[in-house]
């Protein structure tokens, strides 16, 4: 019995965006008839409202008179907090709507290749120019701590090598890059245009700690092992940029993709390994309904298309 009469005294107090819309006009308006002009309604929808509110409220919001209507004092009170409150609604219906439109919102991105040039670089330099307002969030790692954030929605979408399909992902495989070696420039090996395994296997290398060292890593032993060699294999506890540095001051060689061979690095060269392509997909959750994510995806095999095409140089700027 107490939680109905609690129910009910909710139900009084109870207070509807069209009464804050209906008692702003009639202020601003100074009359019923001429508030129910303005925003397209009958003059009795709005008195009925009003009335309506009143009742709930427990108290006379405005003196009616032959003239129009003047705000009571209890008027005036409701009405100072009520323009503040439709403001905070029709902001944050703006808001929800710039959302939709991914004209605002945020994007958290894995990534595995470098961003110094190629597809990873076309897309978030064409995005950015669209969606200027769309934060777009940037995580190295592995590919097993990314997928793992996917499903867990930490990350909208991660890039990653292979083709590999992920259980309760989507994947898309979207481009290719040339594999390189990295030498140093007094290398004998840098007089080459291009390289074979044959080339590389009795040569020492180096590789990170972290991501994507391990892949790096797999990979040599994978490509070398072939030829019946194992090959000598140093990590460094270093990121990307600092290994190209220890390369170029003699510690090893290295493997990379080609968008990092955009990269300017003294003492470095990039020689490419022939035949090694390393293909890259787009994994991301089924469940994931970013409006500003959907986007950046859509706008990722746009950019796809023109790569296949051969056409990067037609890449859509917008």
């Amino acid at each position: 019995m107490e939680h109905l009469e609690r129910s009910k005294k909710q139900n009084r107090a109870a207070v509807e965006v069209r009464h804050l819309r209906y008692c702003i006009a009639a202020s601003d308006h100074g009359s019923f008839r001429k508030a129910a002009a303005a925003l397209g309604v009958q003059m009795s929808t709005i008195s009925r409202a009003i009335r309506d509110l009143e009742d709930r409220l427990g108290a006379s919001l405005f003196q009616r008179h032959v003239g129009g209507v003047d705000l009571t004092y209890a008027g005036e009170q409701f009405l100072h907090r009520a323009r503040i409150a439709l403001e905070q609604i029709n902001g944050g219906i703006r808001d929800v709507n710039a959302v939709g439109r991914a004209e605002i919102g945020r994007i958290r991105v894995g990534i595995f290749s470098s961003l110094a040039g190629g597809f990873l670089s076309d897309l978030l330099r064409t995005y950015d120019r669209d969606h200027p307002k769309v934060r777009i969030d940037l995580s190295d790692g592995n590919a097993a701590d990314q997928v793992a954030a996917i499903r867990g929605m930490r990350l909208d979408v991660a890039f990653l090598a292979g083709t590999e399909n992920w259980p309760d992902c989507e994947i898309d495989n979207l481009w290719s890059e040339q594999v390189f070696a990295v030498l140093p420039a007094g290398s004998a090996l840098a007089d080459k245009q291009c390289l074979e395994w044959s080339d590389l296997a009795e040569e020492t290398f180096i590789v990170g700690e972290t991501a994507p060292g391990p892949y790096v890593h797999n990979y040599l032993v994978q490509r070398i092992a072939n030829l019946g060699i194992h090959p000598d294999i140093q990590p460094q506890r270093v990121g990307r940029d600092n290994l190209l540095s220890l390369v170029a001051v003699g510690r090893g060689l290295t493997i990379t993709s080609e968008a990092t061979t955009v990269a300017r690095i003294p003492g470095v060269v990039f020689r490419p390994i022939a035949g090694e392509v390393l293909s890259f997909s787009a994994v991301w959750s089924p469940k994931n309904d970013n409006p500003a994510f959907r986007r950046f995806l859509s706008r990722a095999r746009t950019i796809s298309a023109c790569w296949r095409s051969g056409e990067r140089a037609l890449v859509p700027s917008w």
